[in-house]
């Protein structure tokens, strides 16, 4: 009886282990700063009650792991082939979103689109981001020992990711720059010709310079937050010259930073203990944005220095993983969906201790939220779905060339 208990739960954690259990780890610990943060929505921001913020994180929580179980259900070729249907639909819905998004939560962008007869809204952006990094992953892949012609590489490559990149940016500056540096780091790992990877970062420069001075001296762009980016560029390098800020709604944006520069300081050494940050009910979007100075606050260094350590656990397993996989659109999407994650943390935490401008990207697994942490969920799902093919590859024996030729040509 417990040998079938051992290889029931043994069947459910299908996938590396390890990478297992730092994910759960994080996903669990992200219920305490969060319930102490979301106060802020309730006292601050008179947006519900901690109870019910709490709740709704932990469903989200438990809806991201049996999603990400799921997904390892399925074949990653499978996804592969299914990439390119599935980034038109994000796309078409990037599309709706621009003409009907909603702001929540006081945003000034129309990020969110609203599920009909529902009251469930999410971020079109994050999926299509999603399924366009598994989209190059695959035409990467496919037929990979055949010479492409440049007219494909120019449709197929840059023109969904400068589709992609029109579409976000508009309303979702930092999220379309993280994009297009994902998207060239997978285009590098995927060894795309030098040549290529150089005139589509040339394009891009122009076409984001372009898209910038029509923005700041036209109204052919409407709704755009353009302005918005570079004032907060000039807080930003205001703030790190000690120059005074004179403007009010400046110092209302270099306030975000402040407090959470104060929090981190408080926070010390071994901090104040969970639930008594001082600086939540002060610091705005102190349960999603800022939440990494709020456990800095509450758990000190050595508390962020344990949860930094479970990232690199997780980037590090993911690079194992990726090594290990012999079959190279399975390798390559493992490193994608790794480098998708790293950049996002390395993004929050950087806004946290004023390296980089405010943007607004969630802390993986631990911000309060829904799209982008189901999102994270997704791309986990998929690295612990490669990890468990491992092990059948070098099962297959003889049979393991003939697999991964198939997998390279037609995934």
């Amino acid at each position: 009886m417990n040998e079938l208990k051992a290889e029931s739960r043994k069947e459910f954690l299908k996938g590396d282990k390890v990478l297992w259990m730092a994910i759960i780890v994080i996903s669990v610990f992200s219920i305490f700063p969060v319930y102490s943060a979301s106060s802020n929505l309730e006292y601050i921001v008179n947006n519900g009650t901690t109870t019910s913020h709490v709740i709704k994180h932990m469903f989200f929580v438990i809806i991201g792991l049996v999603i990400m179980r799921m997904v390892g259900m399925i074949k990653y070729e499978v996804i592969g082939k299914l990439s390119s249907g599935l980034l038109v639909v994000t796309i078409g819905l990037l599309g709706i979103t621009m003409f009907t998004g909603q702001t929540i939560d006081g945003a000034s962008a129309s990020r969110w689109l609203k599920i009909p007869g529902t009251p469930v809204s999410f971020q079109p952006s994050s999926f299509a981001y999603l399924m366009l990094i598994i989209y190059l992953c695959r035409y990467l892949t496919k037929k990979i020992k055949r010479d492409r012609l440049p007219i494909e590489n120019i449709f197929y490559i840059f023109g969904s990711i400068l589709l992609v990149l029109l579409l976000v940016g508009k309303d979702n500056g930092s999220t379309a720059l993280m994009i297009l540096i994902v998207s060239v780091a997978v285009l590098i790992v995927g060894q795309l010709n030098w040549k290529y990877i150089a005139g589509f970062i040339g394009t891009s420069i122009v076409a984001i310079t372009l898209f910038i001075m029509v923005a700041l001296n036209t109204n052919l762009i409407g709704g755009n937050r353009v302005h918005t980016w570079m004032s907060r560029v000039e807080v930003f390098m205001n703030s790190k010259q000690g120059a005074q800020i004179e403007d009010e709604s400046d110092k209302a944006k270099n306030y975000q930073v402040m407090q959470a520069k104060a929090a981190i300081v408080h926070g010390g050494i071994t901090g104040m203990g969970p639930g008594k940050s001082a600086l939540k009910q002060m610091l705005p979007q102190s349960a999603s944005d800022f939440i990494f100075a709020i456990i800095v606050e509450e758990y000190g260094f050595f508390g962020a220095a344990f949860l930094i350590a479970l990232y690199l656990i997780i980037i590090i397993r993911i690079v194992m993983i990726a090594s290990k996989m012999p079959a190279f659109f399975g390798s390559l999407l493992v490193l994608a969906m790794g480098i998708m994650i790293f950049v996002q943390l390395a993004v929050n935490i950087a806004v946290a201790v004023n390296i980089i401008p405010v943007t607004g990207q969630p802390l993986p697994l631990i911000s309060y939220g829904g799209t982008s942490m189901l999102v994270t969920y997704i791309q986990l799902g998929l690295v612990l779905n490669v990890s468990s093919r491992i092990q059948v590859f070098d099962e297959e024996g003889m049979g393991k060339k003939q697999s991964i030729e198939e997998i390279n040509d037609i995934a």
